[in-house]
């Protein structure tokens, strides 16, 4: 499967990444597949990196990127060592690409079958003055190019030159995925579109007496009839006070009477991109005093973090946002008590709202990209997309903090969360995710 976008993007994408490096050679290995079980493996999950710089979606690819900073001008400059094609193999696993397809298809300058990484990759690394690699990350291609990295700098020392560097390439190609392009945006709001009608047809089947795992099943049907490659995540459907378990993915209980739904469910298309959904509504369709209560506070936080993405801004500011309307709510509901100053400078309020108020979206759901640099929060830019995901939870889990009230139990057993997907434009933002309901009102129908 290659990449539904235009192919050419990837090339601009290496075409920036190499101007930003002038004269270093890049080495990206793909994915490998991961063992399920036995000799079963888990479906494939292209390396975001990898994939946002070459559109491949096979396993076992190495891509090597070198700048034009060096070299001759008819190098190759994108080399690409791609499983061989391979009749018996593709009977068993499906086609794949081959060199062929590597070079008429993908772009590549050059192409070789995988088998020959060992042989011709010195070739392609020798002379680079800087040579970029993540450490750690690919186990089955890291001993080949520190090896070669090694051999270069004994035979530069031995002749009086300076040796190659070995530095880690992923920070240039992560500020580059921080900003999205305008189809990544595009791609981005047809994830959130087929996720938006999911929680949708979920809140209106949802019944008193389901099983969570029923309501799982309705909304990864509709991702994989829609067109999604798979749920972006684990889907969360977790009744009662299973809510207030953040990540909870068992999705294995009844749906009670008079409790509360929380669903943190999105697709991931089949290029990769994402969304991030998550609503909290009341099973029997009707919330009661606390729960409204509290649903109201968390959504009047969302919308004042909501407000605070504009260019210029920072998550910093979202978060500090959203967290100014939780503490001055949970001070008048009593279930904080003291300055409100105090008790954000303190954080003691995470026993309620243990969590950020967001992460970045993109290839990965957690995507790329710092939030800041030593002291200085990342300024939000157009193109960059955040979550926006307040929450309250309220149990027994997490001690109170001294000189804050002990819950009382009727309280306990609520957890609320509400999430959107959030797209910072040129003159603030765009809610990616508005389709998916959250008015009061509409969690009652």
């Amino acid at each position: 499967m290659n990449s539904l976008l235009d192919l050419s993007a990837h090339a601009q994408r290496r075409q920036h990444l190499l101007a930003s490096l002038e004269d270093a050679a890049v080495v990206l290995p793909a994915a490998q597949l991961v063992t399920h079980h036995a000799d079963v493996h888990h479906r494939f999950r292209q390396n975001s990196d990898f994939f946002y710089l070459c559109g491949l979606d096979e396993a076992n690819a190495v891509a090597v990127l070198r700048g034009h900073g060096w070299g001759s001008p008819a190098d190759p400059r994108f080399i690409l060592f791609v499983e061989p094609r391979d009749a018996t193999a593709e009977v068993w696993n499906g086609q794949r690409w081959g060199v062929e397809g590597a070079l008429e298809h993908f772009g590549a300058d050059a192409a070789h079958p995988l088998g020959e990484l060992p042989e011709r990759l010195e070739a392609y690394l020798r002379g680079a003055p800087r040579i970029g690699f993540r450490i750690g990350h690919h186990p089955h291609v890291e001993p080949l190019v520190l090896r070669i990295w090694g051999q270069q700098l004994e035979q530069r020392q031995r002749y009086g030159g300076q040796g190659a560097s070995l530095f880690d390439v992923s920070p240039a190609i992560h500020t580059m995925r921080l900003r999205k392009e305008p189809a990544e945006l595009e791609r981005m709001r047809e994830a959130a579109r087929i996720s938006c009608a999911a929680h949708e047809q979920a809140r209106q089947a949802t019944q008193v007496g389901m099983g969570e795992y029923q309501i799982e099943a309705l909304l990864e049907s509709h991702f994989r009839s829609a067109g999604a490659r798979q749920p972006a995540y684990p889907s969360i459907v977790a009744g009662g006070d299973n809510a207030c378990i953040l990540h909870y993915t068992n999705n294995s209980d009844r749906l009670g009477d008079g409790d509360l739904l929380l669903i943190d469910a999105g697709c991931s298309l089949m290029d990769y991109y994402n969304a991030d959904i998550t609503r909290t509504f009341p099973i029997n369709g009707r919330f009661r005093g606390e729960q409204r209560a509290l649903y109201e506070l968390v959504l009047s936080a969302q919308r004042h973090a909501i407000g605070a993405v504009q260019p210029g801004s920072s998550s910093a500011e979202v978060h500090n946002a959203a967290v100014q309307v939780l503490v001055d709510g949970l001070l008048e509901l009593g279930l904080l008590r003291g300055d409100g100053e105090a008790i954000m400078a303190n954080h003691d309020y995470r026993h309620l709202y243990p969590h950020r108020t967001g992460h970045w979206l993109g290839l990965d759901v957690h995507d790329v990209g710092t939030s800041r640099l030593g002291d200085h929060h990342t300024a939000l830019e157009p193109g960059m997309v955040l979550t926006v995901e307040p929450g309250l939870y309220i149990s027994n889990r997490l001690p109170v903090p001294e000189g804050q009230p002990e819950i009382p139990n009727h309280w306990k057993g609520i957890g609320i969360r509400i999430e959107d997907d959030v797209a910072v434009t040129a003159t603030g933002h765009e809610v990616l995710t508005a389709a998916a309901l959250k008015d009061l009102q509409a969690m009652e129908t």
